[in-house]
């Protein structure tokens, strides 16, 4: 993975390479060679995608209700008196 500036100074390079050309590109193709060049830079990133982010949003959201009803549960057997011992 790039550090941020890294791939930013790239993305800036290559940016500037198509829109600076000699000859002025044709929007279909200024625009396949920009999504090319978006795509290239996405692949170095650590993202994930959209339905596994939500997938883990559920994940965590499961997790968190568990956590909060043993929680819970503790609070309330901590609650109760002791008996004495024999």
């Amino acid at each position: 993975m790039l550090p941020p500036k890294a791939l930013l100074d790239a993305l800036t390079s290559h940016a500037s390479r198509l829109f600076n050309g000699d000859t002025p590109l044709p929007r279909s193709e200024f625009e396949a060679q920009f999504k090319v060049l978006l795509q290239s830079a996405f692949s170095k990133l650590d993202l994930v995608s959209r339905d596994e982010f939500d997938s883990q949003m559920v994940v965590l959201a499961r997790t968190r209700a568990r956590l909060e009803a043993l929680e819970a549960k503790v609070a309330a057997m901590e609650a109760q008196p002791n008996p004495p011992a024999d």
